[in-house]
């Protein structure tokens, strides 16, 4: 998973750093679980006034269910524990760069800030592949934060694959 930083432009730091890394941790750990279950290690933490609202890890391959992304899940319990589907001042933080499905998901919900841990070159929408967090023809944006524990995220999702490759480099 190479990196491609993101714009300049859309990196913005409404929270300090460490608290960013505080909920990034809990990312990880979401993430490091759902690895566990033999789900590809994505985690996310839905948090707004400095409070998490939901956690969750994938669960496509347990759920069968092609929609279980680790930000969808987060988002669909975070909703459901602020009993709005809008979730205006909340943070969607994820361990690695959310996909297009993730991202129009997370513009539905009117989440104001992603900060996301490592890039995704094959399928990153918050500004490697596509950028739909900026895109002007939507009626929202969202503030991006790029690179945050970016090594650990990366870190997780490589030795993941690499161990399902049979310890290939």
């Amino acid at each position: 998973m190479g990196g491609v930083p993101a714009h300049p432009s859309c990196l913005v730091s409404h929270l300090p750093a460490d608290a960013d890394r505080r909920w990034m941790a809990e990312a990880l750990a979401e993430a490091a679980a759902a690895g566990t279950r033999g789900e590809v290690p994505v985690g996310a933490v839905v948090v707004r006034d400095g409070q998490r609202l939901a956690a969750a890890g994938n669960a496509s391959v347990a759920r069968s269910d092609p929609t279980a992304h680790a930000e969808v899940l987060a988002l669909r319990a975070a909703a459901e524990a602020a009993g709005n589907y809008r979730l205006p001042g909340a943070t969607l933080y994820v361990t690695v760069e959310p996909c297009v499905m993730c991202m129009g998901a997370a513009l539905h919900a009117r989440i104001a800030r992603l900060v996301y841990g490592c890039a995704d070159p094959k399928g990153g929408a918050a500004g490697t592949l596509y950028d739909l967090a900026r895109d002007p023809r939507l009626n929202h944006r969202i503030a991006v934060a790029a690179g945050v524990e970016a090594s650990a995220c990366r870190a997780l999702v490589q030795e993941f694959f690499r161990a399902r490759r049979g310890g290939a480099p």
